[in-house]
């Protein structure tokens, strides 16, 4: 490895934090995952990714590499400035992960954005959102991410909450409180711990065979499993997850109108599947039109936040880097007298 120009991108999930190396030419270079240990404290996770960073860095110079900077996907509302006010399920609570991790790092170059609105630039840059314009991603992990690119760039909203799908309300009747302090958020139902939560009701309520009563531990990946081997049980209420998914997609169709919809996350890797449900009661839910957006699975499946983190910084180091380059072309503007007058007594003189 000589002379690669690299950035790192850091996944920032209630469960694992991902880190990735990608090359300028979007190649990944290495991968890492380590626990997030989310009860430990906002400072105490933002110091485990500053010595993990401090660690690729220096393995990488080792290399000859060079490290442009990091880019961070926080799971929750983040402002352009990499203000967090809210992050719900991490309890991270008005701080700026951005202003801390770049002290933590003497000032090395990094970038925070919203994990959802990441993985949508990954997914535009390298993954199934290329040749396209304006998307909508959902990613389906621990919670519900969404993000929202237009024109290839992100958006953020007036205070960080755009494309925040998961806490839109789509079951007012329910009885559990989200960890936003609301009831019936799209997080409580079509996440991976929404999607266990939901498959525990209806076992509880119905005595059909299934063989997810054999489990002693029940997670979202052993009920998509069930699905795809025809257990009932586990197809109604995977269906049943997906329901609300497709209608808030329709609904969220009106206001942005994507050019395609993405869904991510760790639960997308449940492929066609789940494909197919969304997108029938997407369609079921969407009238206005008979041209109907495609929804399709992210390429990149869980390494999208890593991409397109890295991805961030490299977008805001050529932006730094173009800015110094016309503060350098910029010509100075020198008034010079002459000292001498014309005819007309006018002072004499000519831009140097």
């Amino acid at each position: 490895m000589v002379n690669v120009r690299a950035a790192i991108g850091v996944d920032l999930g209630g469960t694992n934090i991902k880190y990735g190396i990608i090359s300028e030419e979007g190649k990944l270079l290495k991968k890492i995952s380590k626990p997030t240990g989310k009860n430990r404290g906002e400072l105490q996770i933002l110091k485990d990714i500053a010595e993990e960073i401090k660690k690729i860095q220096t393995e990488f110079i080792k290399n000859n590499g060079y490290i442009i900077g990091a880019g961070v996907g926080i799971p929750g509302p983040v402002l352009k400035n990499g203000y967090v006010e809210n992050c719900v399920n991490l309890n991270f609570r008005e701080i700026n992960p951005q202003k801390v991790l770049e002290e933590m790092l003497y000032k090395m170059h990094i970038a925070v954005g919203n994990d959802a609105n990441v993985a949508a630039l990954g997914e535009m840059w390298q993954g199934s959102g290329r040749g396209f314009d304006s998307i909508l991603i959902v990613t389906l992990g621990t919670g519900v991410g969404g993000g929202v690119v237009q024109e290839r760039q992100i958006v953020y909203g007036s205070r960080g909450l755009a494309g925040e799908l998961g806490h839109v309300v789509v079951k007012p009747d329910e009885k559990e409180f989200c960890n936003c302090g609301k009831r019936g958020c799209l997080d409580q139902i079509a996440s991976a711990t929404g999607i266990v939560r939901m498959t525990k009701r209806i076992l509880d309520f119905t005595s059909a065979p299934s063989i997810l009563r054999e489990e002693q531990w029940l997670d979202a990946e052993k009920i998509v499993h069930a699905a795809k081997e025809g257990d009932v049980i586990a197809y109604l209420s995977l269906d049943y997850c997906m329901s609300f998914l497709g209608k808030c997609l329709a609904e969220a169709g009106c206001i942005i109108d994507p050019q395609v919809f993405i869904i991510g996350g760790g639960v997308s890797q449940a492929g066609s599947i789940l494909k197919d449900m969304i997108q029938r009661h997407y369609e079921k839910n969407l009238s206005l039109t008979k041209q109907k957006t495609p929804i399709v699975i992210a390429e990149l499946g869980n390494d999208a936040g890593i991409y397109g983190a890295a991805k961030m910084i490299m977008i805001q180091e050529k932006e730094r880097m173009e800015k110094q380059n016309d503060d350098r072309s910029e010509p100075s503007i020198i008034w010079r007298n002459s000292g001498a007058c014309s005819r007309g007594g006018r002072a004499s003189g000519r831009l140097k």
